[in-house]
């Protein structure tokens, strides 16, 4: 079966600089994205209780989009962030697009809302 996209968004207590920073840096992605981060120039692991991933930074705009692919994936798959400033409230809003099994899309939700509830923690917010 194959994997679908799907799209989640989340009001963040923080400028568009300091997200931007806890989304890319390994030392900000390991306080609340996994357990430890490690980079070589594009080349990015993710490490949680001894298991690690590899993936690659594909897009990069500063203070606006972050994008990866996962070693292991299909070409077509990824996970981005995308940073948008509401021109209203001012209120920043992180989207993230990911993929998964249409069964499992429900869980994956809830797994990004624990990691984002560790982000706004980590962020101070």
């Amino acid at each position: 079966m194959a994997k679908e996209l799907f799209e989640i968004d989340y009001l963040i207590k923080a400028s568009p600089r300091i997200l931007y920073e806890f989304l890319k840096l390994p030392s900000l992605l390991s306080q609340w994205f996994c357990d430890k981060c490690d980079n070589f120039s594009d080349e990015y692991t993710f490490i949680w209780k001894g298991y690690s991933e590899k993936a690659i930074l594909i897009d990069d705009i500063e203070e606006e989009l972050i994008a990866y692919h996962w070693e292991n994936s299909t070409d077509e798959e990824y996970f981005e962030f995308a940073i948008e400033v509401n021109e209203i409230s001012g209120d920043t809003v992180l989207i993230i697009n990911d993929f998964a099994e249409p069964n499992e899309i429900k869980d994956q939700i809830m797994w990004w809302d624990e990691q984002i509830e560790k982000l706004q923690r980590a962020i101070g917010g």
